[in-house]
């Protein structure tokens, strides 16, 4: 017998063992063009301001990491993707898939 709709498990709910297996929905979840580039672009500020951070020892930019990086992140999702972050479900998953998309963009394995 079929099962309904409410027993289905989706990707978005199901839990993931490992990386490997969460990173192919996590670029499932950013097929918008635009939502990756404002996923680049909160990466690339995070990374200026943990840096400016470090170098400076003015270590408040560390207050403005989460709203550069989830700022664009969510703004690309509610507005371009029209779906929910997965940070929500997976949230060391979804950071580590941030850097890992932001790595595979500028070695050309993922298209901006």
């Amino acid at each position: 017998m079929p099962a309904t709709p409410t027993e289905q498990t989706s990707s978005a709910h199901r839990k993931f063992r490992t990386f490997r297996e969460f990173y192919p929905f996590y670029l499932d979840e950013h097929r918008n063009p635009t939502c990756r580039r404002l996923h680049f672009a909160g990466t690339s500020l995070v990374i200026g301001l943990v840096a400016t951070a470090l170098i400076s020892g003015h270590y408040l930019w560390f207050a403005a990491v989460p709203f550069a990086g989830y700022g664009f992140a969510w703004v690309g999702h509610f507005f371009f993707e029209h779906n929910r972050p997965a940070t929500f479900k997976n949230p060391f998953y979804s950071l580590w898939g941030d850097f890992v998309m932001f790595k595979d963009m500028l070695l050309g394995r993922v298209t901006w």
